[in-house]
């Protein structure tokens, strides 16, 4: 689940295998339908996870971002609509190709929504530091900030799936699989399971429920009776309970949405792009660009599997398009492959679901309707789902690299936690009253004040900064190490270096209310990587291979 997306039927149901060469070797032509009664199982399954995204989508950039109507549903949400189009109607095109030109009428589209990691990333490592820092610089439209920040890192992201359709694969030959998963599930763990587990215990009646229904359908791999999807049941009981409880419905009743078509934003990218964010971000938008590649390029393969060989390098290609598409007309977040493809497949989905996936969230977005279903659904009924999905991309860093390898996984984990405990840190002193113009600043005496309670928050701002380059360098630098390949190992330890070099890791310096990214040499990681990679180069000579476990706990 390398792009933390959620399928009805993924953990259920095993497809069959088809060989695509024996297909096309008795492939004859075929007129392949665009409906099948399939695709309406699996448009609700896809439908579902959808929306969940969306109402994630208007919490977040309605509560901590402070987005006002007008820029969510008149810009954010129809940005969205478009960019879901592109993908949604090109991979039900591509499908019923291939199934014409293979004479079979059991190709099944690939999979296509918002990318659930990137849409915390964005919001958690882009655009909420941006509000803070535009903010403290006296900004007289934080908001208007933030969202421009989300818009590069988009665009960022949506120019590396595209351009490196053509390289993915061998991106993917040099970054140990370790390396890649335990990075993403750094951000998984710390931004979207533990935050999230915090919500559930916060309201238990919905949490606890609707968790149990999400871990007895994915976990159990059992189904309701009468194919009712499980993450259907959880929401829905989520919704009942809420509205029992008191959690919904969530303020008064909205006047009414209106229509709002997508309209290009392209003055507003021009202005987002001479505000320096790119540089500020880049850190965040180059890793989970190439996250968000390789995931798809993984989940294209998983669809081979399946039997339904689609063509990689333009199935990749949309992928990044569609995301460019989401920012041109004023999306924040990118979309993706998702996981799931035999799931749905499985469930009898062909082409069609993905065109019904389009229609549903095109309506949801430009008509005003999600306004009333985030009224009447609060984001507690579909948190589990939520929950579950940072869950099991924690799980697949394990279980999808080499045993060996699990050291590697934790060490690529512990950046992303610790970058989620310092967010935590700073919420706890901002709302003690530092840091808004009203408290005291935000200064390096905090640095002296921790360590009374020998809490080292100087490395845990430092691990912030870049820390899914962190990740990315200590988790490869580990599976080398295990591999006994140190030259390798003393490589990314020296990548490690160049990066502490520029500042895009480990450089930070406080504002009033936060603590940003500080482009400079950090010299004292700049020679802790050094020293390190001379280990490893020195270790080449001075050990020799010991495979005695004796005295080994």
């Amino acid at each position: 689940m390398l792009n933390g997306c959620w399928s009805a039927a993924a953990e259920q149901a095993t497809p069959p295998i088809r060989s695509c060469a024996s297909a096309q070797q008795y492939a004859t032509p075929l007129a392949v339908r665009w409906f099948v009664r399939g695709d309406v199982d699996g448009f609700f399954g896809l439908a579902l996870d959808n929306l969940v995204q969306l109402l994630l989508i208007d919490a977040l950039c309605r509560t901590v971002l402070g987005f006002s109507d007008a820029l969510l549903y008149g810009r954010v949400l129809p940005g969205i609509a478009v960019s879901l189009v592109v993908g949604n109607l090109y991979y039900a095109w591509q499908a019923k190709k291939l199934g014409e030109r293979e004479g079979r009428s059991d190709v099944c589209a690939l999979p296509y929504g918002i990318n659930t990691v990137s849409l915390f990333a964005h919001v958690f490592l882009v655009m909420l530091p941006a509000k803070f820092a535009a903010t403290a610089a006296g900004a007289e439209d934080p908001a208007l900030v933030a969202w421009h920040a989300g818009l590069v890192a988009t665009v960022g992201s949506g120019l590396i799936e595209a351009g490196g359709a053509f390289v993915a694969d061998r991106l993917r030959k040099y970054t140990p699989r370790a390396a890649l998963l335990a990075t993403l599930s750094g951000i998984a763990l710390g931004f979207i399971s533990l935050g999230f587990l915090f919500r559930t215990f916060a309201h238990p009646i919905v949490g606890l429920t609707t968790l149990a229904v999400v871990m007895l359908t994915y976990f159990g791999r059992v189904r309701f009776r009468g194919r009712i999807p499980g993450g259907l049941v959880a929401v829905g009981l989520g919704v009942l309970l809420a509205w029992i409880t008191g959690l919904a419905p969530t303020g008064p009743l909205p006047d009414g949405g209106g229509l709002h078509l997508p309209v290009p934003v392209i003055g507003d990218l021009i202005d987002a792009f001479g505000s320096g964010h790119l540089l500020a971000y880049l850190s965040v938008i180059v890793p989970m660009g190439l996250f968000n590649l390789v995931g798809s390029l993984q989940n294209i393969e998983s669809a081979q599997a399946a039997g339904d060989k689609f063509p990689v390098a333009p199935s990749l290609s949309v992928n990044g398009i569609g995301t460019l598409a989401a920012a041109a007309f004023g999306s924040c977040f990118p979309t993706t492959i998702y996981i799931g493809h035999p799931g749905w497949k499985a469930m009898g989905a062909r082409a069609g679901y993905s065109v019904l996936n389009a229609a549903f969230v095109t309506l949801v977005c430009v008509t005003g309707t999600l306004t009333y279903i985030a009224w009447a659904v609060p984001v507690d009924a579909g948190m589990a789902i939520v929950l579950w999905i940072g869950l099991v991309i924690t799980a697949q860093a394990f279980t999808a690299s080499p045993v060996k390898h699990a050291p590697a996984v934790v060490v690529g984990l512990l950046p992303g936690v610790a970058a989620w405990g310092a967010l935590m840190a700073k919420s706890g002193l901002r709302a003690a009253g530092m840091g808004p113009a009203e408290g005291r600043p935000m200064t390096d005496a905090l640095i002296a004040e921790f360590a009374k309670s020998d809490t080292w928050i100087h490395g845990a701002f430092a691990l912030e900064q870049g820390f899914i380059f962190t990740s990315m360098v200590l988790a490869a630098t580990t599976v080398a190490i295990i591999d006994r390949r140190f030259l390798v190992a003393a490589t990314w330890l020296g990548i490690a270096s160049l990066l502490s070099m520029t500042g895009l890791m480990h450089g930070y310096a406080f504002t009033p209310s936060d603590t940003v990214i500080a482009l400079g040499p950090g010299w004292p990681w700049v020679i802790g990587y050094a020293g390190m990679a001379l280990i490893m180069l020195a270790a080449t000579w001075l050990t020799v291979p010991d495979d005695d476990d004796t005295g080994h706990g």
